[in-house]
């Protein structure tokens, strides 16, 4: 059996441009930023949010994304699966419910057959369907790595948007799903051991924590993907004008994980993502093995809410700013 993992040189949301790069490159790009609260473009650029918005008419707002990746996992169907709830969860993550989406295929045509492409289309399939998302189509090309991932629109009540912008000092800080998916995925890319616990997690769906938090009245989320629970953090507490307070002991961690970065299967972009935010970060003395599991790169990973949601640990809050972006404890 061909392993698709040793087709790619990164894996799954750890294969992104490292987030200090995307944001000097995004600096410079010329997009254009939501002007003023009329204007049809609600969420661009400005924050970093999980999709953008744009307002169609009253009481309706259109929410856009794509998403795509190298695989993270050596089954196709399992690829699929987890590629389409990844893409799925950006709408979610703005309390959105998808509507529609579309494949993006990129596949080696001379090195993979395309009964494994099909393997993959088929457990976008699986998922979309799940998640009472019309799949219509899409794109494919030619590529050297195979890539696979959606586009995806969905709708939401403009007036109970979740944003990484809105949080507010005295919230509790919340996570849906446990870390550790960047290490395990890693450590499978190496060995070929298949975690069931990772891939369980990775296909499940974000749509009843988002459900959750906007039955609670929560206005403030992200989804936690590659750049790691530090790295979306740091971007929802400077877009809140907050510091965020962790406390690393409540933080849900899959089963082997920690086995996984003692042992050195540890993504460059987990490390990358820590880098990243080491500028911003007070950890007194947390050891850097907990630092680097807050900081993995995360595919299809959890709901991060501003508030309390059933099901998911409270992991710490947000306070006034001190001057960091993030304060970890434990």
């Amino acid at each position: 059996m061909k392993r698709l993992t040793q087709y790619a040189q990164g894996g799954g949301c750890a294969c992104k441009i490292p987030a200090g790069d995307l944001e000097r490159l995004l600096s410079g790009s010329g997009m254009p930023l939501p002007r003023d609260a009329e204007a049809e473009l609600l969420v661009g650029l400005d924050t970093g949010d999980d999709a953008a918005v744009v307002r169609v008419q009253d009481g309706t707002v259109i929410i856009s994304t794509a998403d795509f990746f190298t695989p993270v996992v050596d089954d196709p169907y399992d690829w699929g699966r987890i590629a389409a709830a990844n893409a799925l969860s950006d709408v979610y993550a703005m309390g959105g419910r998808p509507v529609v989406a579309l494949n993006l295929l990129c596949w080696p045509v001379d090195h993979l057959p395309y009964d494994l492409a099909a393997e993959v289309l088929r457990g976008g399939a699986e998922v979309t369907a799940r998640a009472g998302c019309h799949l219509a189509g899409g794109h494919s090309v030619t590529d050297v790595e195979p890539k696979y991932g959606l586009a995806v629109t969905g709708v939401a009540d403009p007036g109970r948007l979740l944003q990484n912008s809105t949080g507010r000092a005295g919230l509790p800080l919340s996570l849906s799903k446990p870390l550790g998916l960047g290490v395990l995925n890693n450590r499978h890319k190496s060995t070929g051991e298949v975690f069931p616990q990772a891939v369980e997690t990775m296909i499940r769906l974000n749509a009843e924590a988002s459900r959750d938090a906007l039955a609670a009245g929560i206005r403030c989320a992200t989804d936690v993907t590659g750049f790691g629970l530090l790295g979306h953090l740091h971007k929802l507490a400077r877009a809140s004008g907050v510091t965020a307070v962790i406390d690393a002991s409540a933080v849900p961690v899959l089963e082997g994980a920690e086995r996984a970065v003692r042992e050195g299967f540890v993504p460059g972009g987990s490390r990358r993502n820590l880098d990243w935010v080491a500028p911003h970060l007070d950890h007194g003395d947390v050891p850097e093995e907990t630092l680097l599991l807050l900081a993995d790169a995360q595919t299809s990973g959890g709901l991060l809410v501003a508030g309390e949601i059933p099901g998911a640990p409270v992991i710490g809050e947000l306070v006034e700013n001190t001057g960091h972006t993030i304060i970890v404890r434990h």
